[in-house]
């Protein structure tokens, strides 16, 4: 079979029309090209040029090959630059996950830093609660997601995402909501509170929890629930305090006023960004990095 430099060889005399001039353009001598024409035309077993002293003209045969070694050449050309990329990890497709929370802000960090730093790579989205995301990267369905901790799977590599800073959501006309001055986690004793489900929202169950402990206050839940467009939508309907990460605001709920909440002893909504070690590829160690680079202020 011909070789990538043969069919190079006899581009270069086609387009020069001369060998010498086509030695000149490939950095070589006249000799060495000729017999790498005389090759091809031995190997495909048609003669491609009419040679005289003045010069080469492509015969019928030339003509018909010369458009296909172009092509032949600009592929492998291609090709070998997407391999580079790839290597690099400037090319490929990662399937993402995320929880519904980190979705109303941080997930845009992580499209905006993907479309910037890695135009080439595909990202698949997969909204998932953190034990779901978790299982899937262990076996192999996805190759990175924005969870919540804690992370018991040693195999999962973690990089701290953002620290979110958690606001009460109230009711449209709650004292709470129209008072001049911001509640405190204290005055949530005893009023009605919509909590996490403490299975499928564990860990905003258990924050919470903790939380409401150190502050010796006990809200009285009235309905739990796993998401918090869910949880916001009680709160519209007046069934409820809730407590939410501050990007909820974006949600614009009808009939829900956020307030900052004093006494809350730093507490934060932690995110972090996990992926399988084993399961690490060019294009996922390429993004991590990139995100490592360009997560948002409070996660630093």
């Amino acid at each position: 079979m011909f070789s990538l430099d043969q069919l190079a060889g006899f581009v270069a005399v086609a387009e020069e029309g001369h060998f010498g001039r086509a030695a000149a353009r490939l950095n070589m001598t006249q000799p060495p090209l000729s017999r790498r024409v005389q090759a091809l035309e031995q190997q495909i077993g048609v003669q491609l040029l009419d040679r005289s002293q003045r010069g080469v003209r492509l015969t019928a045969a030339g003509h018909s090959l010369l458009a296909d070694a172009r092509r032949i050449l600009q592929l492998s050309e291609r090709s070998v630059h997407s391999a580079r990329r790839a290597m690099a990890g400037e090319t490929g497709t990662i399937t993402f996950g995320f929880t519904a929370s980190s979705g109303y802000v941080h997930l845009e960090t992580v499209l905006a830093t993907a479309r910037a730093r890695l135009p080439r790579v595909d990202l698949v989205l997969r909204e998932m609660v953190t034990s779901a995301q978790c299982a899937a990267l262990l076996a192999g369905d996805l190759d990175v997601g924005l969870v919540r901790p804690p992370l018991d799977s040693p195999e999962l590599s973690q990089l701290p995402f953002a620290r979110e800073p958690l606001v009460a959501a109230l009711p449209a006309g709650h004292p709470l909501a129209t008072r001049a001055a911001a509640p405190d986690v204290r005055d949530l004793d005893g009023v009605p509170f919509l909590m996490y489900d403490p299975d499928e929202a564990w860990y905003f169950h258990d924050l919470l929890g903790r939380l409401f402990q150190r502050a010796d206050a006990t809200p009285v839940y009235v309905q739990h629930a796993s998401q918090v467009h869910t949880l916001l939508a009680l709160v519209g309907a007046g069934l409820g305090i809730c407590l939410v990460p501050e990007a909820a605001r974006r949600l614009h709920a009808d009939g829900v006023v956020f307030r900052p909440v004093t006494g809350m002893d730093d507490t934060r909504a932690e995110l972090r960004l996990a992926w399988c070690s084993d399961h690490e590829g060019p294009a996922l160690t390429a993004l991590v990095a990139a995100l490592r680079d360009r997560r948002e202020p409070a996660a630093r």
